[in-house]
């Protein structure tokens, strides 16, 4: 039985992250450390006077108190009872003379959480999205970045079967995982998944007592005709406040997961987002578990790279590694770039700026006889 396997870092669907949405990577750069400061602040005990005034700075500085629809602050302090004395702060003043004062003790004090500000995708970005899924056509696909498993179907029953009028998927299937901003690792399959392992709770044997996986590292078993197929969703630590070695303690890990899911078949694929290129020591320790990438095999030609202008292999991210027996049975690889907008990348007719493309990542496929 002839198969489509894929992988795609749709870039969250739907719902997302402000930050993500502005072109200035210095900019985005800046929210994201300020949010992970404000996180790390927020989660202490007991709040010294320096927390309280840097808790209070970021705030103001990023409304993170204000509601706001029209024009949702990028950093969003969620509280149970704002402004009441179980809250977390209370606000003086309106618009540009607002003042943040943190009132809470500590985070026993408060109920809630900080958070990214979101809004909703235009509805082009989200077309051009599902236009990449509907080219591609996968039997199996591994979505990269999808807010929740709501998104997913939501995704897949408006986008893909409403706006496209193309088959949905019967199984649609996602576990939150780590991240806090809420990008996690989700599955569509026209055939039945049979059942999940996360690893959500894997510890990093060189910091203990830290949760190893940035995201999560699902193992979705699927049943074929015969022999199931195991399929390990990735999307390793990212290059922004880089951490090489912890991406390589991850990437270690999922040989191991690799390892011991081939006792149970032989049919099995790591797929995603290794945030490294080909030669790097994260993808070196897959490698070294017998994986072999898609994009080596002989029917392939196409670009050496999976983001940007995947000019190069340094602009390679995304991998379908495959165990030796499914490697035997690959009938022709593929890259689809056409949501990409980027020089010398020929787009699809509706894709005209960074600000609509699909993703800044192909859509990465194997065709394979199991």
């Amino acid at each position: 039985m002839s198969i489509r396997i894929a992988t795609f870092n749709m870039e969250n669907v739907f719902r997302r992250p402000t930050a993500f949405r502005l072109e200035d990577p210095a900019k985005r750069k800046e929210i994201l450390d300020d949010f992970a400061a404000l996180v790390a602040r927020l989660d202490l005990p007991v709040y010294q006077d320096a927390d309280k005034k840097e808790i209070a700075r970021l705030v103001e500085k990023h409304r993170a108190y204000a509601i706001d629809p029209q024009n949702p602050p990028p950093i969003y302090v969620n509280q149970s009872r704002p402004g009441k004395e179980s809250g977390l702060f209370r606000t003086k003043g309106s618009g540009k003379s607002t003042t943040v004062e943190v009132t809470a003790k500590g985070r026993a004090a408060w109920a809630g959480w900080a958070e990214l500000g979101r809004d909703d995708l235009d509805l082009d970005v989200v077309r051009n999205t599902g236009r990449v899924v509907s080219e591609v056509d996968a039997d199996i696909l591994l979505a990269v970045e999808v807010e929740d498993r709501l998104t997913l179907e939501r995704f897949n029953t408006q986008v893909l079967a409403g706006a496209l009028g193309r088959r949905p998927y019967p199984y649609c299937l996602l576990v939150d995982g780590n991240d806090s901003r809420g990008i996690d690792i989700g599955i569509m399959s026209r055939h039945p998944i049979t059942s999940v392992r996360p690893h959500l709770f894997d510890t990093n044997p060189e910091r203990p007592g830290k949760r190893l996986f940035s995201r999560d590292c699902p193992e979705f078993e699927i049943q074929l005709n015969g022999t199931p197929l195991v399929l390990l969703g990735n999307h390793l630590k990212s290059k922004s406040n880089d951490d090489p070695e912890l991406r390589l303690a991850q990437a270690k890990r999922v040989a191991e997961i690799y390892r011991a899911a081939l006792e149970r078949t032989p049919h099995v694929v790591v797929a995603g987002d290794l945030n490294d290129h080909p030669g790097s020591d994260a993808a070196a320790a897959l490698e070294g578990a017998g994986l072999r990438d898609v994009m080596t095999h002989r029917s392939y030609g196409g670009l050496p790279g999976t983001f940007g202008e995947c000019k190069s292999e340094q602009n390679k991210l995304d991998y379908l590694l495959l165990a030796p027996d499914v490697w035997q049975e690959v009938q022709h690889v593929g890259l689809e770039t056409r949501g990409i907008f980027a020089d010398d990348i020929k787009s699809f007719d509706t894709v005209t700026s960074k600000g609509n493309a699909a993703s800044d990542h192909a859509a990465l496929y194997v065709d394979v006889d199991l």
